[in-house]
C-alpha cells in the first residue's frame, strides 16, 4: 500500500454489468475442480484512472498478461470514486465471488494526511456469481465503530472453516492507549453486507504501524502450520498459525534477502500478495517495489516453515500495466474460460491511413494527434478500435496500443491522446460512428458522437473535429483502417 506519512496506501474500482441475487451463506468447504490458471486484480497508481480495478491473467503464475487490452475493468461510482488494494475472494463452494477494496482516490487531490486521518472508514465491495458479471459497487462501513478511526485501508478476507464465515480484515489509523497509528482490525461476515463489531487483530509494539497484511491457507501444513501471513510493518514479517483468529508464531522477516518495508534500507517493498502454484507445493510471495516504482516482483518457497527457504526469481513478467497492491485467485478451467471469454480476446491492432495523404497515418506525439509518414516508434500510430465508450452499438473509440487506458478524444475540437477519466464527457468526446468515407465510400469517415454535425479530419496535418462543407474537407475527413 503506497504511503507518504510512513508510506501508506489504499484500493478499488467500478461497476460493469449489474446482476441481482440473494447472497448465499456457504456451507462447508467444497472440493473445486483442478486449477488451471491465475487471475490478478490490482490498481496501477495515482493517475486519473489508476485507482480503479484492473485484471491480469497468467498460465504459469509468473508471467502475466493484461486483460481488457490493459483498460479498467471495474470502476468505482461510490464513496471517493477511487479504489486501491483489491482483494479477490471466492466462496468455498465456488459459487460466489467478491472484490473488496479501499475507498481512496489520491489522484483527486487528496493528501495522504487527510486520507489517513479524515478518510473513508468504508470499504468498497462488488459481488458476482461467475467472475464476469459484477454487481454495482457498494460501501460497507467496517471501521466507523472504531473510536477515532481515520480510515479503512488495504482489506483482505479469508473463509474460516472453524466458524463457517469470513474473516474480513484491514488497517485503520486510530488512537489507542495513547498512541495513534495503523493497526489491523477484523470483522466476521457471511455475506459482505452485515458484519460483527470490529475487533483488534494485529498490533505491533511502540509507534510501529502496520497497514498491509495477507494470509495464505496451506491445508497440507507444509512447514508445520495451516496459515501463513506476511505483513508490512517496517519489515516484511512472516508469521504462522493453525487458527486464523488464534495465536500466531513469528518465523522471521526478509532482511537477509535485502528486502524491507523501510527499516534498514535494501529493496523497500509493500503490499505482500500470496499465490500457490497450481501444479506443485510451491508458493509465490509477490512484493510491490513501490519505492522504486517497479511494481511487483516474486520470491518463492517450497516450504513456508522458514523465511530462509525463500528464493528470488528472474523468470517472471508482469505485462504492460504497472501492478500495484492486489490479489491473486487460482482459476478452474471453467472460471478461466469465462474470464478470458469476457476480457481476454485481443482486439486487432490497426493503423488509420489518410485518404489524400496516403503515406501518412494518424499518430500521437507528446499526446497531440496528427498524421505523419514513417512513424517511429511504430506503436505511436497503432490503435485498437474498441466499442464506443459512450455507446458501443455502432460506435467505436480509438484505444492507444502503447498507452493502455488512453484514447483519442476531441477537446475544444482539437484532438489529444488522454487517459480515460471515467466521466461521461470523456466517453462522449472519445466516441465516433464509423460511416462510409465522405470522399470515397470504400474508405471510412468518423462522425462525432456528441457533435454529429462534425467529423474527424486533418488540417495542416493536425487532427480536428470540424463540420465538413467542401471537397477538401471531405478528402481530409476520409481514412482507411488498415491492419
Amino acid at each position: 500500500m503506497s504511503r507518504a506519512l510512513s508510506r501508506m496506501g489504499a484500493v478499488l474500482a467500478a461497476c460493469l454489468m449489474f446482476v441481482s441475487w440473494s447472497p448465499a451463506v456457504p456451507a462447508g468447504a467444497a472440493a473445486l475442480d483442478p486449477f488451471t490458471g491465475y487471475l490478478m486484480a490490482h490498481f496501477t497508481g495515482e493517475t486519473a484512472s489508476g485507482e480503479q480495478i484492473y485484471l491480469a491473467h497468467s498460465d504459469d503464475g509468473l508471467r502475466w498478461n493484461d486483460l481488457n487490452n490493459g483498460a479498467v475493468v471495474l470502476r468505482s461510482t461510490v464513496g471517493t470514486r477511487g479504489v486501491r488494494d483489491p482483494a479477490l475472494v471466492r466462496s468455498p463452494a465456488g459459487d460466489r465471488y467478491w472484490i473488496v477494496a479501499t475507498d481512496l482516490r489520491i489522484a483527486a487531490g487528496t493528501s495522504w494526511s487527510d486520507a489517513a486521518n479524515r478518510g473513508s472508514t468504508s470499504l468498497v465491495v462488488w459481488e458476482s456469481s461467475d467472475l464476469v458479471n459484477w454487481s454495482a459497487p457498494r460501501l460497507i462501513n467496517v471501521a466507523g465503530a472504531i473510536p477515532g478511526a481515520g480510515n479503512a485501508w488495504a482489506p483482505e478476507a479469508l473463509y474460516n472453516p472453524a466458524t463457517g464465515d469470513y474473516v474480513l480484515y484491514w488497517a485503520t489509523n486510530s488512537p489507542r492507549n495513547g498512541v495513534t497509528k495503523h493497526r489491523i482490525w477484523y470483522v466476521r461476515t457471511s455475506d459482505f453486507r452485515s458484519f460483527t463489531a470490529p475487533q483488534l487483530y494485529i498490533e505491533r509494539g511502540g509507534s510501529q504501524g502496520l497497514i498491509d497484511t495477507q494470509i495464505v491457507d496451506v491445508p497440507g501444513s507444509v512447514g508445520g502450520y495451516r496459515y501463513y501471513r506476511a505483513s508490512a510493518d517496517g519489515h516484511i514479517t512472516i508469521e504462522a498459525s493453525n487458527s486464523i483468529l488464534g495465536s500466531w508464531t513469528t518465523l522471521g522477516n526478509l532482511s537477509h534477502m535485502g528486502i524491507s518495508n523501510g527499516t534498514g534500507g535494501g529493496n523497500v517493498v509493500e503490499g505482500p500478495m500470496w499465490a500457490q502454484f497450481n501444479d506443485r507445493n510451491e508458493w509465490a510471495l509477490w512484493l510491490d517495489q513501490y519505492a522504486t516504482g517497479r511494481g511487483y516482483m516474486p520470491i518463492t518457497s517450497t516450504n513456508l516453515g522458514s523465511t530462509r527457504n525463500f528464493q528470488t526469481r528472474s523468470d517472471y513478467g508482469v505485462g504492460v500495466n504497472r501492478k500495484r497492491h492486489g490479489s491473486i485467485l487460482n482459476l478452474t478451467a471453467a472460471e478461466e474460460n469465462r474470464v478470458l471469454g469476457r476480457w481476454g480476446a485481443s482486439v486487432p491492432v490497426n493503423r488509420i491511413q489518410s485518404y489524400n495523404n496516403q503515406t501518412r497515418y494518424v499518430r500521437h506525439a507528446d499526446l497531440d494527434v496528427r498524421i505523419d509518414a514513417n512513424v517511429s516508434p511504430a506503436q505511436d500510430a497503432q490503435f485498437r478500435l474498441v466499442p464506443g465508450l459512450a455507446n458501443g452499438n455502432g460506435y467505436v473509440s480509438f484505444a492507444s496500443v502503447n498507452y493502455p487506458g488512453y484514447y483519442l478524444r476531441h477537446y475544444g475540437f482539437d484532438f489529444v491522446l488522454a487517459q480515460d477519466d471515467g466521466t461521461a464527457t470523456f466517453a462522449a468526446d472519445a466516441t465516433f460512428r464509423r460511416v462510409a468515407g465522405l470522399a470515397d465510400s470504400s474508405w471510412t469517415s468518423f462522425q462525432s458522437y456528441n457533435y454529429p454535425d462534425r467529423h474527424i479530419r486533418h488540417y495542416n496535418y493536425l487532427l480536428r473535429l470540424d463540420p465538413i462543407t467542401d471537397a477538401q474537407g471531405r478528402g481530409d475527413a476520409t481514412f482507411r483502417v488498415t491492419s
